[in-house]
């Protein structure tokens, strides 16, 4: 741990690192890694950060800014500067090579007017937009208008600089605003971005009144460059005795250099004209020999007159010139400052010229002994706690340092408080809590977080806590720990609370005196809280546990407790002391086994023991002595100390310089070269090797190593001199920082060998590939940061224990190949581990799989100069590229010849490897000749042969016999079923006409009585959440795009949007741009119908939110599409799915009729897909294909049926874990068919089960078996078993209950089946049910394979059953249509209401009078596009499966719906479609209602656009966070990027859009960005 100390009197050289592990945990004790930290991340890198007294904190990141809470965890409102909704970047700004100063869209954030009397807080804010626009509003919610404005008041450049304060003056006590910016750059490009006023062009300063109406153009005054002075950059304004300050420096923002000195400016604070008053430079240069003139952060401490600075020297490209001295922080007195700011301008121009002649700016000097010299410092902010100056630095690499400076403004060594894991630099600006003062705003890249300023309760005692010096630490007596005054019990209680002016001494602390020659008095002193209970003080033996003394005292007296002097006492060598009242405890453990060994008084009475003066030696405390030589005061045995110490030598742990002879001996002999490596990790290193000459002429060499300027200096002895030239050193842990190392030899002069920097421990992000072959050798690549301290990199196997493999590292990636683990088994993972000395860092897992399967390879020529060789690979997980195969062909005599990769093709069952050789003469003499093919994959080598491809005469010999063969055996099998199938007429006609006699009339015996029992008490409707319901409308037919939107949204940071999509998610909100796209979109030939559709389904999910917006498209879309059918056919418009707008009606009327649907329809659609399963399952069904004998379609009439009749089982249901209740029925009776299979019957039993008892048995059907029981017999009952009846052409019929023979009656027992098997059985065309091979149906479905016998039977006899089932859901049917065109409460669904009225009105914009024209536009649009869809669908509403039967009624169903609604009269005759006769009678009733509901909604008043806005809003608001609408947006780029040059020139040949034009290809750029960094 790198303690925070004052400097120390110099100590002994320091010893070789520790051990590795104690210097891992000490490297990361001290600084906080923020795991509690609040965070909020932005979606851009923040430009400004400010926070205000009352209104919580403002944060600008591209072109947003957002008002946050103190404590960081919610965004109270947000301002979109730009473009509503959209905080992208206009135009992307690259992060400069710092100390380069840092570009912003955001310019100024002044939080000002805070409390000053009856007014209320304002926000004054600067954007570069609007040619550097400025705002004031009001702090409470930045939602609200501005209040005042005005353009060219910042710089209008992201690079260029601008600084500002606001303060009150004049008699009228006004608010004006003093501010410095760049307002020109000298970049021809840059400066066309925004061109200020040509008075404007040399303005450097300038006075405005924040009060007018607006922020006038024209300043109160004005302070112009000097001609030729070139650029400045401002850093910061702030007000200090009556005047203006603003820190800069000359820069070149060409260059990137610094062209002079840093410097302050000094203006009058005043309300009337600008008043030069002078400037000086600023010299922070010590410790650099080109000097420190970049000024990065500025703060005014301003209790103490103090301005403090962080100051850089140039760093050079790639940041090579950067050193441990490279930036520093310095404090200048601001009364020197004003003092010497002369009134001669050198940078500015004034109306009174007081330069003398050839007169240079006097800088002014730092206060010394606090300037603190470190290599990266990037930030600065100070305060005074308790008349102690504190000051915060942020560095480059994620560190919060705090300096604590002494009385004479001595800086201490940093304390580093925080650490940022991803180390990102720290932004210039730090901002204090203004409410709390133990917290910091810490900014870097896009994170703001809340810091503690102190790490206090890492003090474990009172007196660390005191001795530690941090003004923000005390030690809490309540808490009994080191905190802060905030966190302490009762901290109003002064003396509950000891600061660092109580000093250490006011610490509790147990003392032991000798008050007489015959007892040791015990007691307490220091500080204590202050109780009103009595006190209570022990001492107790450890070793017996016996009590040598007790004491008590009333409240308000300090307790004490005597131990009388015994010879036996000299026994007790541990003794535990403890002082309690009440609550509050303290105690001491003192050890005297040792007190005759000790020699020293210090030591003596440090341990507990006794120092006897007279006798010069330590004694046991409880022994006798005189009582005047009894000590127990150590500051008598310090003073003694220090007597006798002789002074320190040069030897000691901090380096003295020695001016010796030596030295300049020591220059002429020894001869430093370099030192490895130049980087370490924070643990420190065992072996860093220094090279150079002569190093065995030296008998004592020492390496110093010197970090933060105001920090110890690290000594450290040569661990080896391994040669003349090669010495080795073992170095210890260390904070993160770049060090200066010189070696000493012989303690001459300290020779420089260059800086060394400690770096924080390696972290890996991506292993890739991370999938390789068992054999190994494949490239493995390792991303992360800080790979170059690593040591060696190890794969750590379960069973092969840790595998050294050679790498090669960078600093951002390690490069090694994987190591074979040939013997271990064929799939298994291991771990990649990074060494950094002793200390193993998990990197991530890597997966083995089995090694590549090659199958054959193919040679063929391409002309006569090149080959072209395939090669087939069973496809499999790897990644392989090319620098991990090598490909060689052997031909003719072992001939060889290398073979250039070009690519590798993935298809769906083979993997095909393509490389070429090229350059060749001969290629056809060498595909003739080739052999086999070499494959190394790594360490993988194989041999592959060529495939065997038939020659041409091969096939011409065969291919006659073959010919005749065939012929021979056709007519052979043709003469042999012409005989069968005469024979087989004959049998069947005449059983025709006897079946044919008895069907018809069971059919019509049936149609008079029978009745199906329906259920109206089906539980509760197992309705789809909007989310399934939405996508399964929007993606019928594209199962695969529902899962990827189907993420759980709620948990994403809204916040995380990619950069790229968010400007894409602004590109389509431009109503113009998205309907020109589409309308280009659609000219194109190869946009196909279903690109269409998907196109407006990631349409609608991408403004599932903006559903106003998305209906305002709707409207543009149908219009112009109106315009396209007028001309032709109106009748036929919407009657397809051609066109985007066509697809996005029915998804827009999905989205606001989801709600209706559920309320209204929901459950007499729900019983009435329920009621046709019933009465379906009430006769036979054949398993195979699914045909039944009740249906409602011709096509899926179950014709072929078998005599069948009813068979009541009594069912015991076994008791299993899954459903243990004591309420549950287990013996039930349940009626089946004896035509039912096995499986069928388990599904009757099943449902039967959840009837009686109102909820499921608790196991799956696969999961249980059945078993009849036969008095003591049991049979288990399966479809398929040893009975099975195998028919002639080898088909086995499945069993039936039936087959079994069971009869009414029988005991049927349901029992949990020992192992699992499939859900779902697949029967093959080597099964059959009801249908057996001989029938027409099984020849639809199966093929004309079988033949078999079986009565004839003629479909027409059973029509009569889709009749029979129609009755039995005609109730219910109509149920269900009359809850579709119904208005409940005389009221219709809004988006009905809406849209058939923007139909009738378009209709009367355009004159159409035909009012059948209107009536098919309404049909088109609702029953078409919507209803029909959800009537033929019950799974997109509910939570069950649609069967193919039940698909073929449910179309029945949808051509009535339509029916009724068509304006043409049917006529149809005998021959006419069943499926239309079934409800012919029934249509012209429901036309007359459809007509009455048409009427309804057009008489109703007409709805307001605020009713239907609200609707809207409301829908939206219901479908937040259910999609994710990045994938949306990413399948939307992928259209607009296949036709961009289409769409990018209508963009070009339309007026209006040349903002859109600029933002498409903007977005382009994004995306193109984010596609090289995932390639990288």
């Amino acid at each position: 741990m790198e303690v925070s100390r004052r400097k120390a009197p110099p100590r002994p050289p320091r010893p070789a690192a520790p051990l590795p592990l104690l210097a891992y945990l000490l490297a990361l004790a001290a600084p906080s890694r923020g795991a509690d930290e609040p965070v909020w991340r932005s979606e851009q890198a923040i430009g400004a950060i400010a926070a205000s007294r009352e209104d919580g904190v403002f944060v600008a990141s591209g072109s947003c800014l957002d008002q946050l809470d103190y404590s960081l965890e919610h965004r109270l409102s947000r301002l979109y500067r730009d473009q509503a909704g959209n905080c992208t970047e206009p135009v992307s700004l690259a992060p400069p090579a710092r100390p380069r100063p840092g570009s912003s869209f955001s310019k100024l954030l002044l939080p000002y007017s805070e409390g000053a009397g009856d007014l209320q807080g304002l926000l004054l804010t600067g954007w570069t937009f609007d040619r550097g626009a400025c705002e004031v509003r009001l702090l409470g919610n930045l939602s609200h208008s501005s209040l005042r404005n005005g353009t060219e008041v910042v710089s209008c450049h992201p690079q260029g600089s601008t600084a500002g304060v606001v303060y009150r003056a004049g008699d009228r006590n006004r608010w004006y605003l003093a501010v410095a910016a760049t307002y020109v750059l000298p970049e021809p490009e840059t400066a066309s971005r925004c061109n200020p006023a040509a008075s404007d062009r040399d303005t450097a300063i300038a006075l405005k009144d924040t009060e007018g109406r607006s922020l006038a153009t024209e300043e109160l005054g004005r302070l112009k460059l000097r001609g030729g002075a070139g650029s400045l950059h401002f850093v910061d304004a702030f007000l200090w005795n009556g005047s203006v300050y603003f820190p800069y420096y000359p820069y070149n923002y060409t260059s990137g250099a610094a062209t002079g000195w840093p410097s302050m400016v000094r203006i009058a604070q005043s309300a009337k004209v600008l008043q030069f008053q002078g400037q000086a430079a600023l010299d922070c240069g010590h410790g650099h020999p080109d000097g420190r003139r970049l000024l990065l952060s500025s703060s005014l401490v301003e209790a103490l007159g103090v301005w403090a600075g962080v100051f850089s020297a140039a760093t050079g490209e790639g940041q090579e010139r950067r050193s441990p001295a490279t930036t520093a922080l310095c404090l200048f007195r601001m009364s020197e400052i004003q003092e010497r700011a002369k009134s001669c301008p050198w940078d500015f121009q004034t109306a009174e010229h007081n330069c003398k002649e050839g007169e240079q700016p006097e800088r002014v000097q730092p206060i010394a002994s606090s300037t603190l010299i470190h290599s990266d410092l990037t930030s600065v902010y100070g305060t005074v706690v308790m008349n102690r100056t504190v000051l915060f630095l942020g560095t480059g690499d994620g560190q919060l340092l705090k300096v604590i400076l002494g009385e004479n403004l001595t800086s201490n060594c940093p304390e580093v408080i925080y650490e940022i894991k991803e180390e990102t630099p720290v932004f210039y600006k730090l901002v204090p809590h203004p409410k709390k003062n133990i917290y910091i705003y810490l900014t870097a890249g896009k994170e703001v977080r809340r810091i503690r300023v102190a790490n206090c309760s890492k003090q474990q005692s009172c007196t660390e806590c005191l001795t530690a010096a941090d003004p923000h630490c005390g030690w809490c007596h309540s808490l009994q720990r080191c905190t802060f005054k905030e966190d302490c019990v009762h901290p109003e209680n002064y003396e509950n609370w000891l600061d660092i002016s109580s000093g250490a001494k006011k610490c509790p602390q147990i003392n032991l005196f000798r008050s007489s020659k015959d007892k040791t008095t015990v007691t307490v002193v220091g500080s204590f809280p202050p109780r009103r209970s009595e006190w209570e003080c022990v001492v107790k033996n450890l070793d017996t546990g016996r009590q040598l003394c007790r004491g008590r005292s009333p409240p308000g007296q300090t307790c004490a407790c005597s131990i009388p002097t015994r010879a036996t006492y000299k026994d007790v060598l541990v003794v535990n002391v403890t002082f309690s009242v009440g609550s509050w405890h303290l105690s001491k453990r003192f050890n005297f086994t040792n007190c005759s060994s000790l020699r020293e008084c210090p030591v003596c009475i440090g341990t507990g023991c006794a120092w006897c003066k007279s006798e010069r030696r330590c004694i046991h405390p409880f022994t006798a002595c005189d009582p005047s030589d009894y000590k127990r005061n150590q500051e008598h045995c310090q003073v003694a100390v220090e007597k006798r110490t002789p002074p320190k030598t040069a030897g000691g742990g901090r380096f003295v310089e020695n001016k010796s002879n030596r030295t300049h001996q020591g220059l002429q002999v020894f001869y430093i070269k370099s030192i490895e490596p130049q980087k370490i990790s924070t643990l420190g290193k065992s072996n860093v090797i220094v090279t150079g000459a002569n190093f065995t002429q030296a008998s004592n060499i020492t390496m110093i190593l010197k970090g933060t300027s105001t920090c110890e200096k690290d000594v450290i002895q040569v661990s080896h001199v391994l040669n003349d030239t090669h010495m080795k050193f073992s170095l210890p842990s260390s904070r993160k920082e770049m060090k200066d190392v010189c070696i000493q030899f012989d303690g001459g002069n300290c020779t420089s060998v260059g800086p060394l920097s400690y770096i924080a421990l390696p972290h890996c992000s991506l292993i890739y590939p991370a999938t390789t072959w068992i054999s190994g050798g494949q490239n493995i690549t390792i991303v992360g940061r800080n790979f170059d301290v690593i040591d060696n990199l190890i794969i750590s196997h379960e069973l092969k224990g840790n595998i050294n493999v050679s790498e090669y590292c960078m600093a951002n990636s390690c490069r090694f190949l994987a190591p074979s683990l040939k013997s271990s088994k064929a799939r298994t993972n291991v771990t990649v581990k990074l060494r950094v000395q002793e200390t193993y860092l998990d990197c991530g897992s890597l997966q083995y799989l089995e090694d590549p399967r090659f199958t054959g390879c193919r040679v063929e020529p391409e002309g006569d100069t090149e080959l072209e060789v395939k090669i087939q690979k069973e496809n499999d997980e790897f990644n392989i590229s090319k620098t991990d195969i090598e490909i060689t062909l052997f031909h003719g005599e072992n001939e060889q010849l290398n073979c250039s990769f070009e690519n590798i093709t993935r298809n769906q069952d083979l993997t095909i490897i393509l490389c070429k050789i090229k350059g060749i003469s001969n290629a056809n003499s060498i595909d003739t000749s080739s052999k086999k093919v070499r494959v190394k994959l790594g360490n993988l080598e194989l041999y592959v042969e060529q495939e065997t491809v038939p020659t041409t005469w091969y096939f011409l010999i065969v291919l006659p016999v073959l010919l005749v063969i065939v012929i021979f055996a056709a007519v052979g099998v043709t003469r042999h079923k012409s005989k069968e199938l005469s024979r087989k007429q004959s049998q069947q006609l005449e059983l025709l006409e006897s079946e044919l006699r008895k069907e018809i009339r069971d059919g019509f015996a049936e149609l008079q009585m029978d009745k199906l029992d329906v259920v109206d008490s089906f539980g509760t409707v197992p309705f789809l959440d909007y989310k399934h319901f939405a996508l399964r409308t929007f993606f019928p037919e594209s199962g695969g795009f529902t899962h990827i939107f189907t993420e759980d949204m709620h948990n994403r940071d809204a916040t995380d949007k990619n950069e790229s999509l968010t400007a894409l998610d602004a590109l389509i909100c431009n109503k113009s741009f998205l309907v020109t796209v589409i309308h280009t979109l659609e000219k194109q030939k190869n946009f196909s119908v279903k690109d269409r559709c998907l196109f407006a389904s990631f349409l609608t999910i991408a403004l599932q939110t903006k559903l106003v917006y998305l209906t305002s498209i709707l409207e543009v879309l149908t219009r112009d599409l109106m315009e396209q059918s007028s001309n032709m056919q109106p009748k036929l418009m919407l009657r397809r799915t051609e066109s985007v707008v066509e697809k996005l009606l029915t998804n827009w009327m999905s989205v606001c009729l989801s709600g209706f649907l559920r309320e209204t329809v929901g459950e007499p659609f729900y019983l009435l897909v329920t009621t046709l399963n019933q009465k379906i399952n009430k006769g036979p069904v054949d398993v195979i294909t699914c045909k039944a004998l009740y249906t409602l379609n011709e096509d899926w009439l179950l014709w072929q049926v078998p005599e069948f009749s009813t068979v009541a089982l009594n069912v015991i249901f076994e008791k299993i874990p899954e459903n243990e209740s004591a309420d549950v029925c287990r013996n039930i009776s349940v009626n089946v068919l004896d035509c039912d299979t096995i499986g069928q019957a388990k599904e009757k039993i099943f449902q039967a089960f959840l009837s009686k008892n109102g909820s499921p048995y608790g196991l799956q059907l696969n999961e249980i078996g059945l078993e009849l029981q036969v008095g003591t017999r049991q049979k288990e009952l399966l479809d398929i078993d040893s009975s099975s009846v195998i028919l002639e052409d080898g088909i086995t019929k499945l069993n039936t209950i039936g087959h079994y023979e069971i009869s009414n009656g029988s005991t049927i027992k349901v029992f949990k089946k020992i192992a699992n098997f499939p859900s779902d059985v697949e029967y093959s065309e080597d099964h059959c049910h009801l249908i057996l091979p001989d029938s027409e149906a099984f020849q639809d479905v199966q093929g004309k394979r079988h033949r078999g016998k079986h009565k004839f039977k003629v479909k027409e006899m059973y029509l009569t059953k889709l009749l029979s089932t129609k009755v039995a859901i005609h109730s219910v049917l109509e149920k269900l249509f009359r809850s579709i065109w119904s208005l409940p409460n005389s009221r219709a669904p809004f988006a009905i209401k809406y849209f058939f009225d923007f139909l009738d009105a378009q209709a009367e914009n355009k004159k159409i009078t035909d009012p059948d024209v209107v009536h098919i536009w309404k049909t088109n649009s609702l029953p078409l596009r919507f209803w029909v869809n959800i009537l033929k669908n019950p799974q997109f509403v509910f939570d069950i499966k649609k069967t193919p039967h039940i698909d073929g009624c449910l179309s029945v169903i949808a051509q009535a719906f339509m029916d009724a609604f068509s304006l043409t009269e049917q006529q149809l005759g005998k021959e006419a479609p069943t499926n239309k006769l079934l409800y012919a009678k029934d249509i012209p009733t429901y036309k007359e209602e459809v007509k009455s509901y048409y009427k309804a909604i057009r008489d109703l008043p007409p709805l307001s656009s605020s009713e239907m806005e609200e609707f809207l809003t409301q829908e939206s608001k219901k479908h937040e966070n259910e999609f994710n609408e990045e994938v949306a947006l990413t399948e939307i780029y992928k259209y607009i990027v296949k036709y961009f040059d289409e769409i990018l020139n209508k963009l070009e040949r339309e007026r209006g859009l040349e903002e859109a034009q600029k933002q498409l290809l903007h977005v382009k750029v994004l995306f193109d960005e984010k596609k090289k960094c995932k390639w990288m």
